[in-house]
């Protein structure tokens, strides 16, 4: 299951994760193992959810590839209750996409940290169509110089200094469903930045569909990670 964003996207590489193996870690306390769901389990994730005992939602993995700018992965990461490798542009060379706001994605910033609101920019004067094209020659002159420095044998590690954080990056992100709650409830949240925002929905909805009851039960609590 893969859904594109932008020239990025988020794909669902593999999973072992159901609503089963949350019942069957609760239920262990007590020697059962169930084979199949029935309505007293869909009431135990309830139960768990609300209570906010969180470990019976641990036993189960998804595996995600990514594909961001560098400004959303450094946020992304910051969540370590997970396992990253990312695309080495020590190693490799990059492909040098670059992430371009739309118009309407331009925004300005008012308040105090931890305060901060975020409006969208009046374009009436034709200023952020001018931002666009000054962020875009930037762009330009990035890749630029990027390819010019390895075709004098600069070395990969050291040429890409040079190149913006509006960058596409790639990494494999591994997480549990405890993990994985926390991450969407504080990036698919209205405060959130709004590009880490769009790739946190996709993850969400990609975790409705493998985990559906639990999922309900995250919502019907408030979203709260347990």
């Amino acid at each position: 299951m893969k859904i594109d964003i932008h020239k990025g996207f988020v794909r669902l590489d593999g999973y072992e994760a159901t609503d089963l193996s949350v019942v069957n870690a609760a239920r262990v306390s007590f020697g059962q193992k169930k084979d199949f769901m029935d309505e007293s389990d869909v009431g135990l994730i309830k139960f768990l959810m609300k209570n906010r005992h969180g470990t019976p939602f641990e036993h189960n993995f998804f595996r995600f590839h990514i594909k961001t700018p560098i400004f959303v992965a450094r946020e992304w990461m910051r969540h370590r209750i997970g396992s990253f490798n990312e695309f080495s542009m020590r190693y490799s060379v990059s492909e040098s996409e670059f992430y371009m706001p739309e118009i309407d994605h331009f925004r300005t910033q008012t308040g105090k940290p931890g305060s901060y609101t975020f409006e969208p920019m009046d374009d009436s004067t034709g200023q952020v169509g001018f931002s666009q094209r000054q962020v875009q020659e930037v762009y330009d002159f990035a890749h630029q110089t990027y390819k010019q420095l390895l075709a004098q044998g600069v070395a990969k590690e050291i040429a890409r200094i040079v190149l913006p954080v509006g960058t596409y990056t790639e990494f494999y992100w591994s997480i549990n469903a405890r993990s994985l709650m926390n991450f969407v409830s504080l990036r698919n949240a209205p405060e959130a930045m709004l590009e880490i925002r769009e790739f946190a929905s996709a993850i969400e909805y990609l975790f409705s569909q493998i985990m559906p009851v639990t999922h309900q039960s995250f919502l019907e609590f408030g979203r709260v990670a347990v």
